[in-house]
């Protein structure tokens, strides 16, 4: 048995990972923020009020929080920045991890630097959040991150963190080219966790319309796709009215969130990725089949070789319009892609099985 620590949150993957961990016997605690308004369980909380003394409290609720963050056989960061400080003030609290605890793994799950860096260098995918082909993108958000991450004290906490842990993991294809040939010594690749709700359905509702559901994160919207997808997917139902509903979720809180996807049967996310991350293997485990990123890389580095559940789209206005049009006129389709959504989440994903994966490979680095 070991007595786990997991700091931060990233759609609901650390909440998740500790539900799977504990089901093996294993002692452990979430800290976090409950990733900002998405509000995920955790059993201490360490949200950020606003303002300066929203900073000066969490620091003052951290400090007296350190001796509960101490003795531990394994601490995961979800990401360099794995409390909502200044990345300046982010280095004393790894050291202090690193030298009361046996062994801490980073978590790449996201935004960092060596996402940013190596998408706008290297370029290892043939587009990303930062690059289609050779060409670097130029939105707000884009250059937005890449100012924040590049020549920052971000990189260098990042860098820091990467060079001294024992381990880094990797959720989603993406991540894992960026940093395994950096650090391939220490980084493994494992897939999300995801559990399993009680009342998933492979059956489609017997209903004459198709019905497509899309999340609208104003912040993000251009940096994800979104504004495409949606663009995509308004014109395709003023096509197809009869034939074609659409759902559009706006920024709400991630129970109301739920309900919305729960009745539909495809749900448009992340343009611009090779794989699905939380979001999109959450609605396949529902039954919801997903239109996104589903490219080869992804069914690789899973060693799988049958199921392909995933509506993948090239990352253009064009693919998404192609691919929703061919969903609306085959609705047909949707049974098998709904059954094989389900069966790539058990397959892959199950989150007593991930969990088995971290404890692996925790053991072994």
């Amino acid at each position: 048995m070991m007595k786990i620590l997991l700091l931060g949150e990233y759609s609901n993957v650390h909440n998740t990972l500790a539900q799977g961990l504990r089901q093996l016997g294993h002692r452990v605690t979430v800290i976090s923020n409950g990733d900002f308004w998405k509000d995920y369980p955790r059993d201490i909380d360490v949200s950020r009020q606003p303002g300066k003394t929203g900073g000066i409290r969490l620091m003052l609720r951290l400090w007296a929080l350190l001796p509960r963050m101490r003795g531990y056989d394994v601490v995961q960061l979800i990401n360099p920045m794995f409390f909502e400080l200044k990345a300046e003030r982010l280095f004393f609290f790894y050291r202090y991890l690193r030298r009361h605890n046996k062994k801490v793994f980073l978590g790449a799950f996201g935004m960092d630097y060596y996402w940013v860096h190596e998408c706008i260098t290297r370029r290892p995918l043939r587009y990303s959040d930062f690059n289609l082909g050779d060409t670097l993108r130029t939105d707000l958000p884009a250059l937005r991150e890449r100012h924040d991450w590049i020549g920052t004290a971000k990189e260098q906490l990042n860098r820091m963190i990467a060079a001294d842990c024992d381990g880094i993991v990797t959720g989603l294809y993406e991540y894992h080219v960026c940093y395994q040939p950096l650090f391939p010594a220490k980084t493994r690749f494992i897939p999300y966790p995801v559990r399993m709700p009680d009342d998933y359905s492979t059956q489609r509702a017997k209903r004459s319309k198709v019905v497509f559901f899309i999340g609208i994160n104003h912040e993000r919207s251009v940096y994800k796709g979104t504004d495409i997808m949606l663009h995509a997917a308004m014109d395709i139902r003023s096509r197809y009215a009869h034939r074609m509903k659409l759902l559009l979720a706006e920024s709400v809180p991630f129970d109301e969130y739920q309900q919305m996807m729960d009745h539909s049967d495809a749900i448009l996310d992340q343009l611009y990725s090779y794989t699905p991350a939380m979001n999109a293997l959450l609605a396949m485990s529902k039954g919801i089949v997903v239109v996104g990123g589903g490219e080869p890389e992804n069914y690789a580095i899973l060693d799988e070789q049958e199921l392909r559940p995933i509506v993948n789209v090239e990352p253009t206005y064009d693919s998404v319009c192609h691919e929703i049009e061919q969903l609306v006129l085959h609705p047909e389709r949707l049974t098998l892609l709904k059954q094989q959504s389900i069966d790539y989440i058990k397959k892959h994903h199950d989150f007593v099985k991930v969990a088995m994966q971290y404890v692996e490979f925790w053991s072994e680095s």
